[in-house]
């Protein structure tokens, strides 16, 4: 049996960044608290707690003084930044470039749609780590929908400045794009709407989905390896669905099922933005 782990699986330069922080502080032998998991990788916070990283939530956060907490790279709102301020902490901030240029870009539109009575719409995963960064940059009154099922809570009749989160998929945006101004021209029964649509996907995450989708058919059985609190995982693994029936997602080698391979001559391990290489090589090699 053939076994091939997609190289083009694993880490985007943002975890990677946020996670060689992480190692460089640790290696001092600093106490190092993390803002909420430093990746949505269950294996590999493990493996980072075992080093001595101490993984918080925001409540806790702000009961901290004078001490160092990593901001991961899925960026954070500015109540964290004065939060800091206040209680003298130094953040070594990991937040990813195209997060933060992003949460740039919602503020001021979002400041200048205001001026027109207008609406900031963000298409992502309500309560995703990213999202609330984004949301914060609106004084939290961004409308955050992550499909068509939400599409009512948008008021038709006003302008409306959309954006994404960075990990969702392309055709999702697309098609939501689509329907928003439906609606608008329906409402304003006019062609002529105030509709601003920012494509605002990562490039780098949206480039894996026709690469994993090569990667699939070239192999009896997948397996998708990530975990289970990662959004771009669930939207990957779909992906690999869609073109092969055969693929399988797990989080760990011991979900492996021996049934999955009995009449395979290859298969491939490929995983998530958020699924470290080694991960991969362990499912391989207990396949």
């Amino acid at each position: 049996m053939k076994i091939d782990i997609d190289r083009n699986s694993g880490f985007c330069f943002g975890v990677v960044n946020a996670i060689q922080l992480a190692e460089m502080e640790l290696e001092r032998n600093e106490t190092l608290y993390c803002l909420g998991d430093i990746v949505h990788n269950s294996a590999e916070v493990e493996r980072l707690k075992e080093n001595g990283l101490i993984t918080i939530d925001h409540e806790k956060f702000k009961t901290l003084k004078n001490c160092k907490v990593l901001l991961r790279a899925h960026g954070e709102p500015p109540e964290t930044y004065e939060t800091a301020i206040k209680n003298n902490i130094q953040l070594i901030d990991a937040s990813c470039p195209v997060v933060l240029k992003l949460q740039n870009n919602i503020k001021l539109g979002f400041d200048d749609i205001l001026k027109k009575g207008g609406q900031v719409v963000i298409f992502g995963k309500k309560g995703h780590a990213e999202v609330n960064g984004l949301v914060g940059q609106t004084n939290g009154k961004a409308i955050v929908i992550s499909g068509g099922e939400d599409l009512d809570k948008i008021d038709y009749s006003k302008p409306v400045n959309l954006f994404s989160q960075t990990t969702k998929s392309i055709e999702g945006f697309y098609e939501v794009q689509k329907e928003i101004k439906k609606r608008m021209i329906a409402n304003q029964g006019t062609e002529n709407v105030e509709f601003i649509s920012n494509d605002t996907i990562c490039r780098q995450v949206s480039h894996r989905q026709p690469q994993l989708r090569e990667f699939v058919k070239k192999h009896n059985v997948v397996v998708f390896v990530s975990g289970q609190k990662s959004s771009n995982g669930k939207m990957l693994f779909q992906v690999c669905k869609e073109e092969n029936p055969n693929t399988h997602f797990v989080s760990d080698a011991d979900e492996l099922q021996k049934e999955w391979f009995k009449s395979a001559d290859s298969v491939g391990v490929c995983g998530a933005t958020s699924t470290p290489r080694w991960l991969m090589e362990k499912v391989a090699k207990n396949i």
